[in-house]
């Protein structure tokens, strides 16, 4: 089955379907990863995105009903040089193929994805179609060029929980009766985020995207963890408005989307990466220790820390390869984010003791309350 990819900017790419007939579009990216391909396929940051692996060999240890970070696929579609046929691995439940036909992801193999991402890396990132039906070029570079992307767009409220409810999924086992209390806002959260959380000892209560602060506070949380998710973070100037008024009155852990959400809660700016962080490879250096940490990351913007004026923001972390920051601190209040993704483990688990400093910023929370 003939398919095309075909960017705004008029470069087509000649490939083959691989999964469901039809037609896509949305925001042409790439990751690095050489593994966790079904991970990456349900993280709800992608939503708007038809994601490119540069790996050459994707699905060889087909798919299984443990690896999701949501509740199925948020992808827009799938780009790979190929895609195995064959599954080989004692946790598969499935094959690549099926699982993309089951949950209607158009996908595209037999593509020069070294070329693909080259072209993004000097071009950057940028609205694109594919197809399996539609084969005449110059008609799929218009409809790529007159694609909504994602600047500006909110798609939070398209991944984001219908209702809060408790989270009990995971190793922790139940929670003790006066255990810590971490209400999770959900603006696209991946599950490993809320394990982790729970074999920390705590119970977790996951609201949607515009919950009001007020109604946050009510649930009496000993910390709020504002979580990962798709898209431009000014978009949803909703959920903005009720972190700034938690700011101060409770310990808050931002990640990925989080971070970028509490810098423009502090009165910061974001600003659009030429072709963003994808991939488990990203070295990221602590300012405080000077240690070098291999992270996992999916964002495609940024928190300019300059643009925060009258509050005591302190940079944490460095990415080396560009110097975005990839951590922030408050030094006034009990408030820290990163960018990239902690729970990920993308071979190291250095970045787990994050979660252990959330949690003694709400145990001294809890301790000064009582006090």
């Amino acid at each position: 089955m003939k398919a095309f990819v075909a960017l705004e900017d008029g470069t087509v790419f000649e490939g083959r379907g691989f999964g469901l007939e039809g037609e896509k579009e949305g925001e042409i990216v790439f990751n690095t990863s050489m593994t966790g391909y079904q991970e990456i396929m349900t993280d709800p940051s992608y939503k708007g995105q038809i994601v490119t692996m540069t790996y050459p060999l994707i699905g060889n240890y087909g798919v299984n009903d443990e690896d999701v970070e949501s509740g199925g696929p948020r992808v827009e579609g799938f780009i790979a040089r190929e895609f195995s046929r064959i599954t080989s691995n004692w946790r598969a439940t499935g094959d690549l193929g099926d699982y993309f036909r089951k949950h209607n992801i158009i996908a595209v193999d037999e593509i020069d994805t070294r070329a693909l991402t080259r072209h993004l890396r000097v071009r950057g990132v940028m609205r694109g179609i594919i197809s399996t039906t539609d084969h005449d070029r110059d008609s799929l570079v218009r409809k790529a060029q007159g694609s909504r992307g994602i600047v500006g767009v909110d798609l939070v409220s398209g991944v984001t929980c219908g209702a809060p409810y408790e989270f009990e999924d995971g190793p922790g086992g139940d929670p003790a009766v006066d255990a810590l209390h971490c209400v999770v806002m959900d603006f696209g959260v991946k599950r490993n985020i809320l394990r982790i959380l729970r074999q920390k000892g705590c119970r977790v209560t996951v609201v949607p995207a515009g919950t009001k602060a007020e109604d946050i506070i009510a649930m009496r949380p000993d910390g709020v963890l504002l979580s990962n998710g798709p898209g431009d973070p000014e978009a949803v100037p909703y959920a903005i408005r009720e972190i700034e008024k938690l700011i101060g009155r409770v310990p808050i852990f931002g990640i990925c989307l989080g971070q970028q959400l509490l810098g423009l809660a502090l009165g910061g700016r974001t600003y659009k990466l030429k072709f963003g962080h994808r991939g488990a490879n990203q070295p990221i250096r602590e300012t405080a220790t000077g240690k070098v940490y291999i992270t996992s990351e999916n964002h495609g913007f940024a928190v300019d820390v300059d643009s925060i004026g009258g509050q005591a923001v302190r940079v944490t972390h460095i990415n080396l390869n560009d110097g975005t920051a990839e951590g922030i601190e408050h030094e006034k209040y009990p408030a820290f984010s990163v960018q990239y993704h902690p729970e990920a483990s993308p071979g190291p688990h250095d970045s787990y003791g994050l979660f252990e400093k959330f949690r003694n910023m709400m145990e001294s929370s809890r301790k000064e309350g009582n006090a």
